[in-house]
């Protein structure tokens, strides 16, 4: 019998819709021998920054030799990407084997593939003897799988905004208190500044579980990171201040390590600079208002943006497409809508019900390879270097179809 493949045995998140819930996974867990039950975990909440976090809390965590179980979502290329100890990830052959061990398990419990995959990596970490987890919420908080994990005592807070909202709420306070939610009876809370209604829920939620609740402000220039961004340093001020938060457990990293430790943070398809045919192009995987908003901001520092900017951009259909482009696209810039592969995307056509005023600055492509040659042969390689955004589906298509290169 052949071997089945990942995608065969972690169904389509689209085919088993949201369904979120705890009661399955605390069961399935508790099935399992509840792996990892006794081993504490940093969870990493928020809407955008989260991963960006936990790549700087693993990458601390790393230089000082701590044995750390790290999961995150999405992936950009494997599934693997999501399960990983001391930075590497999961063989494909051994995920397999977690994942056609625990079918029947994952069947009674009728888990999601966000469950399946949680419980095969908190059973990867169980036989590994990992020392300390680093959780990523998939989505929202209060009832994501990672919250299940009973022991969290500490949690670092990403930016919070209007993200999901079909699953979390309509408004701002909604999807904080769903975010907050995970915080427990006494833990340690990390968090940069907040919009005034998501610093109040913070407060409260913390202030009701008597936990501890930190404000750190952005790293100074002084810190070198390994992340590109201006943002990166709200998110590794976070890290830093989980990390020091750690010392009542019994670890306690100095601030040498920890400066080591951030230089070396990789993660991919935030910010990152690539090549495609030798020219260069940056991927961002902003899909969000607010993540919308930091890539704007950060225009401000390339060189010849007033010139305009190149986007190509593919965005799913739920999500919040108009502000986003209300919020990249200035007069002068050139935006090329495409599709993402295998998921319902807005069009051009759609754009301009909304916004006709955009008909001369959109313009429709097959894919972001289509984009990118139309581009190369019409106009000659712009600068700044074009910006492709708006879905991690959409670059993680690209990576995987070997279009791009990495620097």
């Amino acid at each position: 019998m052949a071997e089945q493949q990942l995608s065969d045995l972690i169904p389509r998140f689209d085919l088993r819709g949201m369904d979120l819930q705890l009661g399955r996974m605390r069961h399935a867990l508790q099935a399992l021998g509840s792996p990892c039950g006794d081993i504490p975990a940093i969870q990493v909440a928020g809407t955008n920054g989260k991963g960006s976090i936990a790549s700087f809390l693993s990458a601390a965590l790393q230089q000082a030799g701590l044995r750390s179980g790290i999961t995150t979502s999405p992936h950009l290329v494997s599934w693997c990407e999501r399960i990983a100890i001391d930075g590497i990830p999961i063989s494909e052959g051994h995920l397999r084997q977690l994942l056609l061990a625990q079918q029947e398990l994952c069947a009674e419990h009728q888990l999601t593939p966000f469950e399946q995959l949680l419980s095969a990596a908190l059973t990867h970490f169980h036989t590994e003897a990992v020392e300390l987890l680093v959780l990523e919420v998939g989505l929202g908080g209060r009832l994501d799988a990672t919250t299940a994990h009973p022991k969290r005592p500490v949690i670092a807070m990403a930016s919070i905004g209007l993200d999901h909202c079909e699953h979390l709420g309509s408004t701002l306070m909604a999807i904080a208190e769903e975010k907050a939610a995970v915080i427990t009876p006494g833990a340690r809370v990390i968090s940069s500044d907040q919009l005034a209604p998501v610093r109040a829920v913070l407060e409260q939620t913390c202030k009701a579980n008597n936990a501890g609740l930190q404000w750190v402000d952005p790293l100074p220039s002084d810190w070198t990171l390994g992340l590109a961004g201006s943002w990166q340093r709200r998110n590794a001020a976070v890290a830093r201040g989980a990390l020091q938060a750690l010392r009542p457990l019994g670890w306690n990293l100095d601030e040498t390590t920890i400066r080591a430790g951030f230089t070396k943070a990789r993660w991919s398809g935030r910010l990152q600079t690539v090549t495609w045919q030798g020219h260069p192009l940056l991927l961002d995987g902003a899909h969000n208002p607010p993540a919308a908003q930091q890539l704007a901001l950060e225009r401000q520092r390339w060189q010849g943006h007033g010139r305009g900017v190149v986007w190509i951009l593919g965005i799913q259909a739920h999500k919040q497409a108009l502000e986003m482009l209300q919020l990249l696209l200035l007069p002068q810039d050139q935006a090329w809508i495409v599709p993402v592969s295998n998921h319902r995307s807005w069009t051009r056509d759609a754009l301009l019900k909304a916004m006709p005023h955009w008909k001369d600055q959109l313009i429709d492509a097959a894919s972001p390879e289509d984009a990118l040659k139309r581009i190369e042969t019409t106009r000659g390689w712009p600068q700044p270097m074009p910006v492709l955004a708006g879905s991690l589906y959409l670059i993680g298509d690209l990576l995987e179809q070997g279009l791009v290169q990495a620097e």
